[in-house]
């Protein structure tokens, strides 16, 4: 074995490229060299410099005019009024109001970047991702670097009227907020009364059609709206009525609930009925796992307890679904004993 290491040794050291043989040489990779640096006009004519700073403050100050334009939109075409073509233009020049708004910062921060900040090419290099002592120092020489650069504390004009664009582009949304709550009406009081009333029947959604008593089934969940609300029209209040008294009407084991005193009276042999109005923020809250005896909001997954009072959880929600207190009339229909006795709707209206 010595003999034949030997050998291979001898051979090793001895061997040569035959002639014409290429033979591969590792040289290092070179980066390849930036191109050229080209000067931007601005760069080279203080007047260029002037006009894109001019420019780009003037954008921003039609944002703002934009805004406000928005905001004036609102007012000069009401859409409260009704008319279709109030509702066109409502929504036309607020539109192109809020959008122009948006377009001009978009524009004028673009070109801010590239005709006026800082056009030079930098070179990062790599260094460890764990912490150092000096994080602190090198953040605070990057805020100041970036500012040098974009002129951000020098160029007064650009600062300030970005500012105000910026301001005036939340406006508009702001005040159309306002639309949200119908004119000259207290939503405390809307929404602490519904249609529900003592001695209507309850009625399934949406064909109006009143429910007994001996036809629910252990288990099930039932959409309920007042059976007067299925004979009214749409265009008399319909659907401003059903937001406000639509109810999940469910059927458990009576040694299932667990009832307050003052409650007991408030269902009938197991079945209890409760607000679907999410007290979150109004969503419908209508998927029931009958088994658990849960209720889920789909909107933010807050979750109910039925057997217990519809109390929370899980999720957001702060309180537990209005219940609405029923009974059975002579003829073995569900009725509603009362309105519900608190407001229902989200927790965020005021009470008193």
């Amino acid at each position: 074995m010595a003999h034949e290491d030997d050998a291979l040794e001898h051979e090793r050291a001895s061997w040569k490229p035959s002639p014409g043989l290429a033979v591969a040489v590792s040289d290092p990779v070179q980066t390849p060299a930036l191109p050229p640096h080209r000067e931007r006009v601005t760069d080279k004519d203080p007047a260029a410099m002037k006009n894109a700073v001019r420019t780009v403050y003037t954008l921003f100050y039609l944002s703002v005019a934009a805004s406000i334009w928005a905001v004036a939109a609102y007012m000069i075409f009401p859409i409260e009024s009704g008319q279709i073509v109030d509702i066109r233009n409502n929504n036309l020049f607020i539109g192109l109001g809020i959008a122009l708004a948006l377009l001009a910062i978009g524009i004028g921060a673009i070109h801010w970047s590239k005709a006026i900040m800082s056009d030079k090419e930098f070179i990062e290099p790599r260094h460890a991702t764990r912490g150092r002592d000096s994080t602190r120092e090198a953040v605070v020489e990057a805020f100041t670097v970036a500012n040098e650069e974009s002129g951000f504390g020098r160029r007064v004009m650009i600062r300030n009227s970005l500012f105000a664009a910026l301001v005036a582009s939340i406006v508009p949304g702001i005040v159309l907020f306002r639309g949200l709550a119908p004119e000259g009406v207290d939503p405390v009081h809307q929404l602490s009364h519904t249609m529900w009333k003592k001695g209507m029947r309850l009625a399934h959604d949406p064909s109006g059609e009143p429910i007994r008593a001996a036809d629910l089934t252990l288990g099930a969940a039932v959409h309920v709206i007042p059976e007067e609300l299925a004979s009214l029209g749409h265009h008399e209040g319909y659907l401003d009525e059903k937001a406000k008294a639509i109810v999940l009407l469910m059927r458990l084991l009576p040694e299932d609930l667990i009832e307050t005193d003052e409650r007991k009276s408030w269902s009938y042999d197991g079945i209890v009925a409760y607000s679907k109005v999410c007290t979150h923020v109004g969503c419908p809250v209508a998927l029931y796992e009958q088994q658990t005896h849960h209720l889920l909001c789909p909107c933010h997954q807050s979750q109910f307890d039925v057997s217990d009072g519809a109390a929370v959880i899980f999720g957001p929600a702060a309180r537990a679904l209005p219940q609405l207190p029923i009974a059975v009339d002579a003829e073995g229909y569900l009725v509603a004993q009362s309105d519900f006795l608190e407001p229902v709707g989200p927790s965020f209206w005021e009470r008193h």
